[in-house]
């Protein structure tokens, strides 16, 4: 499916090793299945919960969403015996039906932090009203109290996670990984996302896979795109995916002209197909809006293009961008100034020996510390040591 893989990915890696996974999530569609259903996915067991969500949705709904997927996932995993339970976390909201079946069966739960909640949605002003601030305070302290150990995906969220108290030995950094044969660049498969779209000529082409969302800030690339077209008409941008934010975005592109002569929109495709437009790009783009809170991010994009050994370019500081620039991955842009970042990225790209190093780098910084295998052998042992140890 579209989207992120990573609970996939761990989890038809522990079938593999030997261990019984059940995993509780939601079905998103609105059409016509059943509120409760249930599937075999590569060994993996899947109960759904069919609760239609979408990042159009407004954050009111969004969150009735979330209660909503809570108090069903919270009553099937009272029916699911188990050594261990795993919550995964954005929303806040997962730690609930974990929190209840760890009570229920007595056993450990192992807490995963995707993103710091409510942290996050406190400084993009996603959370305003003092009370329900409160309470998501307070959610937060329950799910820290209550796990026996703390997965977060990046430094960042691991001190902030720390910060509220909880001991630093008990908190695992693993970061969102890369998936060296999917994205192996001795493979490449752009040839075929150019032929299936050929309005994009054979120029360079930039590219941004994931969420257009308000903290994604993608209508920074619109305007990129802007200043692009008179500095380097040669060089595409497309986007692949969907978001509240797409039909804004779209906007912006039209009334700047840009819409289909260098800026391009295609909808969100699974990740057999992101393969394609990964490796289609001269520069991988991974972006958020302009806000220090949002630096400890891992998003799956990032590590996308390491695997395929494409440069990254990013706007924001923070781990990610302490990566390129040591390992000289790719190129942070400027955050706030759309022309000064087409600048940056038309000399880039004006640098074929360069970008073909960036890559190499990039590939090499994948292979070393994010192959999805070694970042699993942590994973379990994790979840080992909760068992062992699990209060």
């Amino acid at each position: 499916m579209s989207g992120g893989t990573r609970s996939f990915e761990m989890a038809r890696r522990l079938v593999s090793a030997g261990h019984t996974v059940h995993v509780i999530t939601s079905w998103r569609e609105v059409d016509n299945k059943p509120p409760f259903f249930y599937s075999n996915e590569s060994g993996i067991h899947i109960h759904w919960i069919t609760v239609p969500y979408s990042n159009h949705m407004g954050y009111g709904s969004r969150i009735a969403a979330f209660l909503k997927f809570a108090i069903g996932a919270a009553r099937a995993a009272c029916r699911l015996p188990a050594d261990v339970v795993f919550a995964t976390s954005t929303p806040l909201t997962v730690c609930i039906p974990g929190i209840v079946a760890r009570r229920k069966h007595r056993i450990p739960m192992v807490f995963e932090v995707r993103d710091l909640w409510p942290e996050v949605p406190i400084a993009i002003g996603a959370l305003r009203n003092p009370i329900a601030i409160w309470m998501a305070r307070f959610l937060e302290r329950i799910a820290y109290r209550a796990s026996s150990s703390i997965i977060a995906l990046s430094p960042g969220m691991a001190a902030g996670v720390a910060a509220s108290g909880f001991p630093r030995h008990r908190i695992s950094i693993i970061p969102n990984a890369a998936d060296l044969e999917f994205f192996d660049p001795d493979h490449p498969k752009g040839a075929a996302w150019f032929k299936s779209h050929p309005e994009l000529g054979s120029g360079p082409l930039v590219v941004y896979t994931g969420t257009l969302g308000t903290i994604n800030g993608v209508g920074y690339l619109a305007q990129v795109a802007a200043s692009l077209l008179r500095i380097a008409p040669e060089v595409n941008l497309i986007t692949v995916g969907g978001g509240r934010e797409e039909t804004v975005i779209r906007e912006m592109a039209i009334q700047s002209g840009t819409l289909g002569r260098n800026f391009f929109m295609y909808p969100s495709v699974p990740k057999q197909e992101i393969v394609s437009a990964v490796h289609a790009a001269s520069i991988c783009l991974s972006l958020v809006i302009d806000n220090r809170a949002l630096w400890a991010n891992s998003a799956n994009k990032f590590f996308d293009a390491l695997a395929a050994g494409r440069p990254i370019a990013i706007n924001h500081g923070g781990w990610q961008a302490d990566l390129l620039r040591a390992h000289d991955a790719g190129i942070c842009l400027p955050p706030s100034d759309a022309d000064s970042a087409a600048r940056v990225l038309a000399e880039a790209l004006r640098s074929p020996s360069r970008l073909m190093m960036m890559g190499r780098n990039a590939r090499r910084l994948a292979v070393k510390h994010f192959a999805r295998d070694s970042l699993f052998k942590q994973f379990e042992c994790t979840l080992r040591a909760a068992v062992g140890h699990g209060q």
